[in-house]
């Protein structure tokens, strides 16, 4: 009785949470092309994205600048399910295809890039790497056999090419005049020109400043293009 309420169950939970699908594709490698389906469709997932920045000490200033450096790769967390209790398979059939992500191709001497698909493909789809997988097997058979599993994954982002954002940056083109002012510092004004305090070196040499930190105010400055 309480193994058909089970299979029951089981068969409620897969008609109500399979109305989509989500996949991890291989890119590239041996299995390019290969999709593998989380069998039931998870309820949630969680992106992380986060940036580095660093803080420049200029002296005379209360507080430091506060310069961008990078962004850092995003990340997807989610819980997958697998059960094969109803076939009396091995569920590792399936949570081995997922882990086995994380072995080196040998075409590319490294894991396999990803594409995280969640329902219908998105315009934006989530490129990546498995960067970590735990499995947790909760229910067996009599002779031992694993035939429910709880897996724990984390997708890290992998970059192809630049974005649009990337690839639009610009710096300073064409060698421009500046008149410096009282406070004025070389480190303020590579701010100004080049969103980049700390780019006051190329400044510097083409004006033949020794000391960086004293500017005379009313003088002319050359600001070079960078290269």
């Amino acid at each position: 009785m309480v193994r058909k309420l089970e299979k029951a169950f089981i068969r409620a939970l897969k008609k109500k949470l399979n109305l989509h699908k989500a996949f991890i594709e291989v890119l590239d490698g041996e299995q390019k092309g290969e999709r593998i389906e989380i069998l039931y469709f998870p309820p949630e997932y969680t992106m992380e994205k986060s940036n580095s920045f660093s803080e420049i000490a200029i002296p005379g200033l209360e507080s430091p600048y506060v310069q961008y450096v990078k962004g850092n790769a995003g990340s997807i967390t989610l819980e997958a399910f697998y059960d094969t209790y109803e076939d009396g398979t091995d569920v590792r059939e399936y949570t081995n295809k997922l882990s086995n992500l994380m072995n080196i191709d040998p075409d590319l001497h490294a894991p396999p890039p990803l594409r995280f698909i969640w329902g219908m493909p998105s315009k934006e789809p989530f490129t990546c790497v498995l960067e970590k997988v735990t499995n947790k097997f909760i229910m067996f058979l009599s002779d031992g056999t694993p035939v429910r599993a709880k897996l724990s994954i984390t997708l890290k982002e992998f970059k192809t090419r630049l974005n649009s954002r990337e690839s639009a940056r610009k710096s300073s083109d064409k060698t421009k005049v500046y008149i410096t002012k009282q406070g004025d510092s070389l480190w303020l004004i590579a701010h100004k020109e080049y969103g980049n305090s700390s780019m006051w070196r190329p400044i510097a040499d083409k004006n033949n400043i020794y000391n960086p930190r004293f500017l005379e105010p009313g003088t002319r400055l050359i600001i070079p293009p960078l290269e």
